[in-house]
């Protein structure tokens, strides 16, 4: 059956390479993305920024790639973020 895996923006973030981690007033701008090069942004709109596949019956491992782009340093401390994965079928 063909699917599709899509992550949410998380708590505070604007879009697939905007997502924040926040400790307080703090926060650390981070992104997911499909593929090792960080290339294809991994976001929450269908068939756009979406991970597609084909079910096969078998349990399917899915690879989601990080990258943090320079930006100020905050203070050290536990950051933390809430990604809810959607799967459309």
């Amino acid at each position: 059956t063909p699917y599709r895996v899509l992550l949410s923006n998380g708590g505070t973030g604007t879009g697939p390479t905007n997502r924040k981690m926040t400790l307080a007033a703090n926060s650390v701008t981070y992104g997911l993305y499909r593929d090792a090069a960080r290339t294809l942004a991994w976001g929450n709109t269908s068939g756009v920024n979406s991970l597609a596949g084909t079910g096969t019956g078998f349990a399917q491992s899915l690879t989601i790639y990080g990258r943090v782009p320079p930006q100020t340093v905050p203070p050290p401390g536990a950051y933390k973020d809430t990604i809810v994965m959607t799967v459309e079928y």
